[in-house]
Order: C-alpha cells, then structure tokens, then sequence
C-alpha cells in the first residue's frame, strides 16, 4: 500500500493540480491495503470534500472484488448502491463475499464499511475471455478531442465557479463536445439530445487491465448526471440543487486503455419523484463500443 502522505491529490498553491503526478496518485488511491483475507483498506485523498466521491468508492470497491478473481477472468459488469455518504476524514473497509467461481464466470459482492455501517454495495462479474457473436452501437459524430477547449478554458466568463472547481486536482483531461451546465444554464428544457465528452487519464496508467477498468468507473460518476440537468437549463453549484448517486451500474463490452482518449456520450430518459435517470457509453478513438452505464441520481430542488 502507498504511504499515506502519498494520496494528497492537491498540491500546495496550485491551482486546478493535473498532469502525471496527480494520475499517479489516483492510481494510488485504488491500491488498496489487504489487511486480512478478503478485507480491504482504502484511503481518501486530502481535499476538502464533504462526502465521499462516489466515483472513488466505487473504484475500490471494484479493486478490493477483482483482487479475489484470477486475474485471467475479466470484469464484465458491476451493479452498486450508495447507501450512506461516506467520511472522507477516516479510511473505508472493503469486505469481499466470494459468491461463486463457475467454469467461465466469478461473481463477488463487496461491502463498503465506515464507522460500523454499510456506505455502499457493489456486484460485479468477472468472465474469462470468449469468443462469439459481435455487435455494437455507432459511435455519434464528434470533433476531434484536441480541437476542442480544456476545461480551464471552458470556464471562461465563470470566475467565480471556476474558482472553486481550480482547487479540485483533475486527473482527467475532459473536452467538452456539447457545452457543459454552466453554459447552457438558464436556456429552458431542451429536447434530450446525447451530451458528448472526450476524457482519458491525465498521463500514462500501468499496463493493468483491471486498473483501467477501475479508472473509467471513477471518471463514468463525474459528469453523467449533467444530462439530467442540461434538459432543464440547471447547474450543480450555479443552481440550489442537493444532488447524491443512488445506484450505479456498468457493464464492460470492449478492453480499452484509460488514458486513451475515450468519447463519453450520455442522456437522460426520465426525471421525476426527485430523482434522475441517466444512461452513457464509452467509445475508444477508433469507434468500439467499450462500456455502458447507468445511474441513478437524487435531484432536489427547494420547496419541491
């Protein structure tokens, strides 16, 4: 396990921190400590957060799942909760539940632990590799990810959120296709036409399949309920909203580098009972389709 100190994600005086040191130590944010068999140690990384990034739990929790798995058989799928929000102040135990190990299938469950209860549950399958029948979705049209704005430069004219989000560390480059919340804000309900992103890891990641996999389910908790509030002209920080992930799940077609640029498509089907219902897919540079995911999110609004 990497020292402690290790996993501040911030560096002092800096502003919106990226780059290699801040991938490799996302990278060492998902190496957990076994501290007994089956039973795992994850830290959170010293920012000033409230709450548990989702993104992160779910991330270790699927560490902790495929360190019980031959490394041979791949995750294919994962369906989780977020049951509490969790205490960045203190680490999370992972406890992982072997329920079967079949001829070409693995399946465990993961409880995340903090002061003696659940904040979270995830499911995930793992299969070895086979071969079969072979289709998938077209990727939609976008521009090439290099021709687009950084995200420093997207928040051009929004100083004053700007000057929160600089302090978060951003192991992700993200290029926005569509305009992002901020931007269409204000501009009324819109048709529920996709959202584009191309994002990858700020810098190169080890040659760990599983590890790439654990990226993007960290990345997919990022932006996809923006979808949701791009059909009513809202955004988070800008808008009175109280937001949380309630259920996440993915499912994993295609192997894939995570810091190849990978174009994230996502939408929204339904809204309502203060609750959002949003969807996405992934699709590498040269058009594979390589996960899809789904998520459900509370959205409330004052006086709602």
């Amino acid at each position: 396990m990497t020292a402690e100190p290790d996993l501040k994600l911030a560096a002092d005086g800096a502003d919106h921190p990226g780059g290699q040191p801040i991938v490799d130590a996302l990278v060492s944010l998902l190496d957990l400590e076994a501290i007994e068999t089956d039973i795992f140690r994850g830290l959170s990384p010293q920012v000033a957060m409230q709450r548990v990034f989702g993104g992160q739990v779910a991330g270790q929790a699927l560490v902790a799942a495929g360190r019980t798995v031959a490394p041979e058989r791949l995750v294919h799928s994962l369906h989780s909760y977020f049951i509490r929000p969790g205490d960045p102040s203190i680490p999370i135990i992972y406890t992982v539940d072997r329920v079967r190990d079949g001829r070409s299938f693995s399946v465990r469950r993961v409880v995340a632990i903090q002061h003696g209860e659940p904040i979270f549950t995830l499911s995930a399958s793992f299969q070895l590799p086979q071969g079969g029948i072979d289709h998938q979705a077209q990727m939609p049209p976008a521009p090439a990810p290099e021709s687009l704005p950084t995200l420093a430069e997207r928040y051009e004219g929004f100083d004053e959120l700007w000057s929160v989000m600089r302090q978060i560390p951003q192991p992700f480059d993200v290029r926005y296709v569509d305009d992002p919340p901020w931007v269409q804000r204000g501009q009324g309900p819109r048709e529920n036409q996709p959202h584009r992103i191309w994002l990858k890891a700020d810098g190169t990641l080890p040659d760990n399949p599983l590890l790439h996999v654990c990226v993007i389910t960290f990345a997919s908790d990022m932006n996809l309920l923006d979808s949701v509030l791009i059909h009513h002209g809202l955004a988070a920080r800008l808008d009175p909203i109280s937001m949380a992930s309630l259920d996440h799940a993915m499912w994993f077609h295609r192997q894939f580098r995570a810091d190849d640029w990978l174009l994230y498509v996502s939408s929204s089907s339904s809204a309502s009972g203060g609750r959002g219902l949003a969807t996405g897919q992934f699709y590498s540079r040269d058009g594979r389709l390589v996960a899809s995911v789904t998520q459900e999110g509370m959205i409330r609004l004052p006086n709602a």
